[in-house]
């Protein structure tokens, strides 16, 4: 579904990306993890088009992200994404939020939006807040809430950029259990995260980067038991340990 090929990004000096290859199948879960600054939310941002590439390719199901002219905000709707910070419309309610994309991008008529944005609600247990602002929830109902607007748009794959690492460690658990019945249910799924409990319940490949590059690629049983590089080694026994 996901062709990411070669792909190269600079911030002026810094080669924040280096020569990126990746294929993700329809229905699969990857996790990417790695080091602060290894390139690994820039790699999703440039999924979704968020971030352009300097060269290299990214094809979603047929539609070349990356080309002059495709229709950025079409794909956005089709490629979910779901922040670290949220990024929820404060002078919005809750389900004001879910409606807008639906109406603006969708053309949906808002019966339908809302409709569509009362079921999500309740899907993620949050069908009580529809009329709170964001404001009023805690971290992790607003990351449900956030869930619940991407897939209002009815996207084929969903990108997660550490979805919990803002979240009290008593919330991680009500957004990890969202994403895990996401996956059990067949969403394409690619992960930036920390949480190694959640990669190992859920993902079925294990990208590791470093430095810009993809440095291994591995199913997640072979990558906890024996990771190929000496830096993803180094790296697995340090996050592991807390």
């Amino acid at each position: 579904m996901i062709k990411i090929d070669n792909i190269d990004k600079w911030y002026d000096d810094f080669h924040v990306l280096k020569g990126c290859s990746l294929e993700v199948e329809r229905g699969e879960v990857i996790v990417i993890c790695g080091p602060s600054g290894s390139g690994k939310s820039t790699l999703i941002k440039c999924v979704n088009a968020l971030e352009p590439v300097d060269s290299g390719r990214i094809v979603v199901e047929e539609t070349d992200v990356t080309a002059r002219g495709t229709k950025l905000p079409l794909v956005r709707a089709r490629i979910g994404m779901v922040f670290q910070h949220f990024e929820l419309f404060p002078h919005k309610t809750v389900i004001e939020n879910l409606m807008m994309g639906q109406i603006k991008v969708l053309k949906r008529s808002r019966e339908a939006a809302r409709e569509k944005a009362e079921s999500l609600l309740k899907r993620v247990g949050l069908a009580d807040q529809a009329q709170k602002y964001p404001s009023a929830l805690s971290g992790g109902q607003q990351q449900r809430v956030a869930i619940a607007r991407a897939l209002a748009m009815d996207p084929i794959a969903m990108c997660f950029d550490e979805p919990t690492s803002a979240l009290d460690p008593e919330m991680i658990s009500e957004v990890l259990d969202v994403m895990v019945e996401l996956a059990k249910e067949g969403m394409t799924m690619m992960v930036v995260t920390h949480e190694m409990g959640f990669a190992r319940r859920v993902a079925r490949r294990v990208v590791f980067m470093d430095q810009g590059e993809v440095k291994e690629i591995a199913d997640t049983d072979t990558f906890f038991r024996n990771p190929e590089t000496d830096r993803a080694k180094e790296f697995l026994s340090k996050i592991l340990a807390h």
